[in-house]
C-alpha cells in the first residue's frame, strides 16, 4: 500500500498540471474558434486513436514490466505537451495541432488504462480493491478542484506557456515516484499459460475472454449504452456554459471546481467506505443519479445551480467506476487482466468517438439554431431549457439524461447484469506464487 500510495502523489500531482492545460487550452481554443465543434474535435483526436491502439496496448501491458509501460505513457505525454508549448511560445499553434497532439498521446495514453489497473490488481488485497480506486479517483477529481482556479490566476501570470510548462514538470514527478517503488509482475495462472500466443492472438484474447462470459459482457453493454450518450452532453459542457453566461471563465471555473469537488467527496468516500457489498448496485444505481444529475444540468439557468448539480452528480462517479473496477479485479485473473482490462475499455467506450465527432456539429448546426430567439423549437422545448445560447446545448444534455436514465434502469431489470457477481467465481491463482515469470523490459522484436 506504501508503494501504490507513492504512485499515486506522482498522479495527483501529474494530473494537476494536465487539468490546467486542458482548462487554459479549452479557453484559448473557443476565443479563437466560438465553435463547440472544434472543442469537441479535440476530444474526439484524442479518444480516438486509443480505442484503435488499445487491444494491443493490452497484449503488451501483460508481456512488458507494468511500472516500464506506465512511464512510456508518461514520456508521451511529455513529449505531446513540449511540442504544443513550443508551438505556442513561437506564435504558430493552431487548433488543428491540438488534433495532432492530441491524437499522439491518445495513442501512448492507451497503456494507461491497462497497466494502472492490473498494476494495482497485485499492489493490494483484494479487500482494498474499491478503496484503491477511490484514491485513483481521488486524485482524478482533486486536480479539477484546483486546475481551474490555479489557471485563471497563472494566465494572467504567466500565460499558456507558463501553464505547459508546469504541465511538463508534474510529469517528470510522476515518472520519478515511479523509479521510486517496485510494482510486483503477476504469478502465472492456467489461463494465462493458454492465452500465451503471437501479439495478434494475445490482442484478441480479450474480447474472447468477455464474449464467453456473458454476465461480464451484459454489464459492459451497460456501460457501452451510458458512454454513447453521454458524451452528446459532456463533451458541451464548456460551450455550453461559455454560451450562457457570455463567455465568463470565471463560471466556467467555478462549475468545474464543483464537478472536481464532488468527484473528490466522491472518491473519499469510497476510499473509506470501500464501496457498497453488492458493487452492481454502486455500478447501476450509481447511474441513475448521474444522468439524472445530466438532465438537471441542462434544466439548470445559473451558475448557482449548475454548481450544486454538478457536485451532485459527479460525487456517484467513482462509486460507479470503483464498483465496476472491483468486480472486473475479483473476477478475472492478474496475469491477463491487461488484454481483457483493454478489451474491456474498448468494447465499453467504442461509441464515445462517435458521440464526440457528432456532438459538435449536432450543437452548432441543428439544435442551437432551432433554439435561438424564434427558433422552430422553442414553442416546444422553449419552457425546459429557455432559448438563445447555449439553450440548444443544454437541451442536448436533458435528451442525453434522459436516455442514460433508461440505460441504468434497464440494467436492473436484465438478470445477468444484476446477479453478474453471483454468477461468476473470484479468481484464484493457481500457481505457487513463487513460481514468477520474468517480465519482459521490452518487446519480442519478433512481434514488434
Amino acid at each position: 500500500m506504501l508503494a501504490f500510495t507513492i504512485i499515486w502523489i506522482g498522479q495527483v500531482i501529474s494530473l494537476l498540471g494536465t487539468a490546467m492545460t486542458g482548462f487554459a487550452l479549452t479557453i484559448w481554443a473557443w476565443q479563437i474558434t466560438g465553435q463547440a465543434t472544434a472543442l469537441a474535435l479535440v476530444g474526439f483526436f484524442t479518444f480516438a486513436p486509443t480505442l484503435l491502439v488499445t487491444p494491443f496496448a493490452g497484449a503488451l501491458v501483460d508481456r512488458w514490466n507494468r511500472k516500464f509501460v506506465m512511464m512510456i505513457s508518461d514520456l508521451a505525454a511529455i513529449v505531446s505537451t513540449t511540442v504544443v508549448f513550443l508551438l505556442f511560445w513561437t506564435g504558430n499553434l493552431q487548433i488543428w495541432h491540438l488534433y495532432l497532439t492530441g491524437a499522439f498521446s491518445g495513442a501512448f495514453g492507451a497503456f494507461q488504462f491497462p497497466a494502472y489497473s492490473a498494476a494495482v490488481t497485485t499492489m493490494v488485497s483484494k479487500e482494498q480493491y474499491g478503496r484503491a480506486s477511490g484514491m485513483l479517483s481521488t486524485a482524478q477529481f482533486a486536480s479539477n478542484i484546483f486546475a481551474p482556479v490555479m489557471a485563471a490566476i497563472f494566465l494572467g501570470i504567466i500565460g499558456i506557456a507558463g501553464i505547459l510548462a508546469i504541465d511538463m514538470f508534474t510529469f517528470l514527478i510522476a515518472i520519478g515516484a515511479l523509479l521510486a517503488v517496485h510494482v510486483p509482475q503477476p504469478a502465472i495462472t492456467q489461463e494465462g499459460q493458454k492465452s500465451k500466443g503471437s501479439l495478434w492472438k494475445e490482442s484478441v484474447y480479450g474480447f474472447r475472454y468477455i464474449r464467453e462470459r456473458p454476465s461480464l459482457l451484459a454489464l459492459l453493454l451497460v456501460f457501452f449504452c451510458v458512454n454513447l450518450v453521454a458524451p452528446f452532453a459532456f463533451t458541451l459542457l464548456s460551450p455550453m456554459l461559455l454560451a450562457r453566461t457570455g463567455n465568463d471563465a470565471a463560471a466556467l471555473g467555478i462549475v468545474q471546481s464543483a464537478i472536481g469537488i464532488g468527484g473528490l467527496v466522491g472518491g473519499v468516500v469510497l476510499s473509506i467506505w470501500g464501496g457498497p457489498k453488492r458493487k452492481i448496485h454502486g455500478i447501476l444505481g450509481g447511474l441513475i443519479l448521474v444522468t439524472l444529475g445530466m438532465m438537471l444540468i441542462g434544466l439548470g439557468r445559473s451558475p448557482l445551480i449548475w454548481v450544486l448539480i454538478a457536485f451532485f452528480m459527479i460525487f456517484f462517479v467513482p462509486i460507479i467506476n470503483g464498483s465496476s473496477q472491483a468486480i472486473w479485479q475479483t473476477k478475472v485473473a492478474p496475469d491477463v487482466q491487461g488484454r481483457v482490462f483493454a478489451a474491456r475499455g474498448m468494447i465499453a467506450q467504442i461509441g464515445a468517438p462517435v458521440a464526440m465527432l457528432l456532438a459538435g456539429p449536432l450543437a452548432d448546426q441543428v439544435f442551437e439554431p432551432a433554439m435561438t430567439l424564434g427558433g422552430s423549437w422553442v414553442p416546444i422545448f422553449g419552457w425546459l431549457v429557455g432559448s438563445g445560447p447555449g439553450a440548444g446545448m443544454a437541451l442536448m444534455f436533458v435528451i442525453s439524461g434522459a436516455l442514460g436514465m433508461l440505460v441504468g434502469f434497464g440494467g436492473y431489470a436484465i438478470p445477468i447484469v444484476r446477479n453478474v457477481e453471483d454468477i461468476l467465481a473470484d479468481h484464484v491463482i493457481e500457481v505457487e506464487p513463487s513460481d514468477r515469470r520474468e517480465p519482459e523490459d521490452f518487446p519480442d522484436k519478433s512481434d514488434s
